[in-house]
């Protein structure tokens, strides 16, 4: 049996098994013995996975490939199928570190992401295959086209890493566009604790009109008088690295 690319689930099976173990191989399979495979479809990253970590969890919604994988990965029990990734709750499902692989649903690419930043502590690391433009945007450095609101949001907690792009004739379906395969690896910054939604305001707000300078840009959030004459409200937020904007957004805090 096959399992049909169902298009409303987003589904794109990568058919490509040196592709596959390509993105296996990203992992560093280093502090931690779990790893969560989401959206598996029939599972190619799935067979290398098998093999090379001491327990493989998938996260699928669709019954016909949870039904192929049963059949075609015995290894893969009851307990490995955790349902919905949006909708478990990580540290309640697994104990201990996790990794995080799969190449992710497109139309859900964002809110996975915002996902694991959110288990942050739980999650020490990701390789996954997304839209080649969410890819980019999610490893774009300062001073770039790319270099947004995703951008600062993912790296204020992991370091991103471009690592290949993948063409559509390796996909069954193929998608309309290319794909980008990127790593994250949680990173040591520290400063942003009990600041978070500080810090996503002025992050949002200063991207959300980037040609402007940050003084004109923030003034929807009231900047404080003290901070008034800050040096970073002379420039775009595009300039800011993201070690500057949770060194500004603690700054501002300390000053209301």
């Amino acid at each position: 049996m096959n399992v049909r690319a169902k298009k409303h689930l987003g589904q794109h099976f990568l058919t490509d098994q040196n592709i596959a173990r390509n993105i296996v191989d990203g992992l560093s399979y280093q502090g931690y013995d779990q790893v969560l495979e989401v959206g598996p479809g029939m599972g190619v990253l799935t067979k290398s996975l098998l093999d090379k970590t001491t327990e493989t969890f998938v996260a699928e919604i669709d019954t016909e490939s949870i039904d192929y994988l049963k059949i075609h990965y015995p290894k893969l029990q009851e307990q490995h199928f955790v349902g919905d990734f949006l909708k478990i709750d990580i540290p309640t499902v697994f104990k201990g570190q996790l990794a995080v692989i799969g190449n992710f649903p497109y139309n859900i690419s964002s809110q996975i992401l915002f996902k694991i930043v959110d288990n942050y502590e739980v999650v020490p690391e990701m390789v996954g295959m997304f839209q080649k433009e969410v890819a980019e945007r999610t490893a774009a450095k300062p001073r770039t086209k790319d270099y947004g609101i995703l951008s600062v949001m993912i790296q204020a907690y992991y370091d991103v890493e471009y690592l290949f792009t993948v063409h559509e004739n390796v996909f069954n379906p193929p998608p309309k566009v290319k794909s980008g395969v990127i790593r994250m690896l949680r990173n040591p910054k520290e400063g942003l604790a009990g600041n978070e939604e500080l810090f996503k305001k002025i992050v949002k707000s200063g991207f959300n009109q980037r040609r402007k300078k940050l003084s004109n840009a923030l003034k929807v959030l009231n900047i404080p008088e003290s901070m008034k004459t800050h040096s970073f409200l002379d420039i775009r937020a595009e300039e800011l690295s993201v070690a500057d904007f949770i060194s500004f957004a603690n700054e501002w805090k300390a000053a209301t």
